[in-house]
């Protein structure tokens, strides 16, 4: 009887954790612990994605703000510090529409504000990054380098493209924040789901801006999508420790993404303003803000998610043409000391934040799974059976 307990302990510790046997999702991505660093184009760096990925997790490197050979570069730059796969991310919203009217508008609303610090706001704003859906560039660079791993956010690319990566042996994912956007994922036939939840930092991944968000939580939408697809699921949004994890895990995710845990490391290009925000003088709170960018994104509180509550605040152009205006706010605000109109994304779970090297923070993760596993799992045992792990790493007969 106790010999049958243990073994069924033991069989949830390796189907929980993420034993390459136990889960098609991480025998795929070719990793060893269900663990994803969230992309987070302008904070991850290829310092952060080789050292989480040769700690046997996913490293990841967001390129959706960059063009074809920026991105190739920093491609190259992560193979020479890791040989194992990391995922590449892209952009995937709708193209954006230039209003010279509404952009002039919100240019205006802004002077005030670059004269504080000295500065004028530029005298017309650009779309800073193309999407995914029409840089053919990126798509034949990719083709190209052949990373592991491709994700896509704010919906996908055409099925030609789609298909063109399948075809070169890369893992598709994608995220999703309803139900009805998963469906699209598996009907277009993508590997994997990210489900991120409303808690999570950084822009919604929602398909259509300008519709309804029911604004799920991770824990409902990774349940609904665990029980409404037949493709894995990776839960996402306000996961911070291996506790977190764990409980993603139980709820039929085959790994969590985390994002915001990994924003305070020191390999993320974050700026002092924001690391201290994070982790030496933390905000802890956070709220949706489109002013920065022109599109619904979780940041800490600061001077610029302020704006959004201006009675006076004329309709932001569209994203990621008003990010053109927030990023030389900023940039006029940081020449003065200012750092509060930066662009600090990070989730719900922020206050929880550590920073440790990133491959340390994903052994503290791990670590952190196995023990919140066996706090949840022990209890319920017949007593007194042996611990399963002692001291030699040998697993009790």
């Amino acid at each position: 009887m106790r010999a049958h307990a243990l073994q069924t302990f033991y069989d949830k510790r390796l189907a929980w954790t993420g034993d390459a046997m136990n889960n098609a999702l991480l025998t795929k991505l070719g990793i060893a612990k269900p663990i994803i660093q969230a992309p987070m184009a302008g904070v991850s760096t290829p310092a952060m994605a080789a050292a989480v990925s040769n700690a046997g997790a996913l490293g990841s490197l967001g390129v959706g703000a960059t063009n074809a050979e920026g991105a190739r570069r920093m491609i190259r730059e992560t193979r020479a510090l890791t040989s194992r796969p990391f995922n590449i991310n892209l952009f995937c919203h709708a193209p954006a529409t230039s209003d010279p009217v509404r952009e002039a508008r919100w240019l205006q609303w802004l002077t005030p504000l670059f004269a504080q610090f000295g500065a004028a706001p530029p005298a017309s704003l650009k779309e800073i990054y193309r999407s995914f859906v029409e840089d053919r560039a990126m798509l034949d660079m990719l083709l190209q380098e052949r990373p592991a791993v491709v994700s896509f956010h704010f919906g996908l690319p055409g099925a030609d493209a789609l298909a063109a990566l399948r075809q070169a042996g890369i893992v598709l994912l994608a995220s999703a924040t309803h139900p009805h956007e998963a469906v699209q994922l598996v009907e277009a036939g993508v590997d994997g789901i990210v489900a991120q939840g409303i808690e999570g930092g950084g822009h919604r991944g929602t398909f259509d801006p300008d519709a309804v968000d029911d604004g799920l939580g991770s824990f409902a939408l990774t349940r609904l999508l665990v029980r409404a697809t037949n493709i894995p699921v990776i839960a996402a949004g306000g996961i911070m420790d291996g506790a977190g994890i764990a409980a993603a895990l139980a709820l039929g995710a085959q790994a969590a993404q985390l994002g915001t845990a990994f924003v305070a490391c020191p390999e993320s290009s974050i700026d002092a303003g924001y690391r201290r925000a994070m982790v030496e003088q933390p905000v802890g709170r956070t709220t949706f803000t489109a002013a920065i960018s022109g599109r619904k994104a979780r940041g800490l509180r600061n001077r610029f998610t302020a704006l959004d509550d201006d009675p006076q605040r004329p309709p932001a152009p569209d994203y990621p043409i008003a990010y053109d205006a927030g990023k030389a706010l900023h940039a006029a605000a940081k020449t003065q000391g200012e750092f509060g109109y930066g662009a600090q994304w990070a989730g719900q779970g922020a206050p929880l934040a550590r920073s440790l090297p990133a491959g340390q923070l994903v052994e503290v993760l791990s670590r952190e799974l196995d023990e919140a596993i066996r706090a949840l799992t022990w209890p319920y045992l017949p007593a007194p059976i042996p611990h399963p792990f002692p001291a030699g790493g040998q697993a009790w007969p």
